[in-house]
């Protein structure tokens, strides 16, 4: 039987962006390269190795720092080797939104457990960069156009693995909600969508107020 990794791993490693991206747009396809895969593989194989039921929570689009160097979302290689216990080769460069993630992880109980109950995901699982810069799909109206089916595609394809459907967790509150919320409403797939505050936000604008995102994020989840 396959389990919720398998359907993981089946699903990063076949992205393909079915539109042309507009000029000056590139997409950051990582999860061709060997060294992400085995990440990847590593990390949902130790995580996600069994068929509980789980909570999705949908962020942007990979950034470079993250998930566009390991593959796993929020996750930067060192907090995949620190926190995850997964040794990587990769450069140890920190992203700002996976140390709050795991801050807020670890004071769910640790990876184990938030990865037992929750899957990170994307409202677009491939990233984008322009002009060597961090791309969000809403950012580039040609592009928020055209992504739309791809987004359609990749929600309803990780909903199929069983994924608990009352609440949606939506990272950002804002344009990513916005959007997640205009969707929903056309194809009904969450019965509530909570959202809560973007992690770069928290760490450039409200460092300060960590501690009080972190538990932002638990009463989010312990509403549920």
């Amino acid at each position: 039987m396959r389990t919720f990794a398998d359907h993981i791993l089946d699903f990063l490693f076949h992205l393909k962006l079915p539109f042309k991206l507009p000029k000056s747009v590139d997409v950051m396809d990582v999860h061709q390269e060997p060294q992400i895969q085995n990440a990847c593989i590593a990390f949902y194989k130790k995580f996600y190795d069994n068929n509980n039921p789980r909570h999705i929570m949908l962020g942007i689009n990979p950034g470079r720092f993250g998930g566009g160097v390991t593959g796993i979302p929020f996750t930067d290689p060192i907090r995949l080797e620190k926190e995850c216990g997964i040794k990587n080769d990769f450069i140890k460069k920190q992203e700002l939104s996976s140390v709050f993630i795991y801050e807020m992880i670890n004071a769910y109980g640790g990876a184990e457990k938030f990865y037992h109950n929750y899957y990170i995901s994307a409202i677009s699982p491939l990233g984008f960069v322009k002009d060597g810069k961090n791309l969000n799909y809403y950012d580039d109206k040609i592009l928020k156009q055209r992504i739309e089916p791809f987004v359609i595609d990749c929600i309803n394809k990780q909903l199929s693995w069983g994924i608990i459907r009352d609440v949606c967790f939506c990272i950002g509150e804002g344009e990513n909600l916005k959007y997640l919320q205009q969707l929903n409403n056309k194809y009904q797939w969450f019965k509530e969508i909570k959202p809560v505050s973007h992690p770069r936000f928290i760490m450039q604008y409200k460092l300060k107020q960590k501690q009080t995102y972190i538990q932002q994020y638990l009463d989010a989840f312990a509403s549920v």
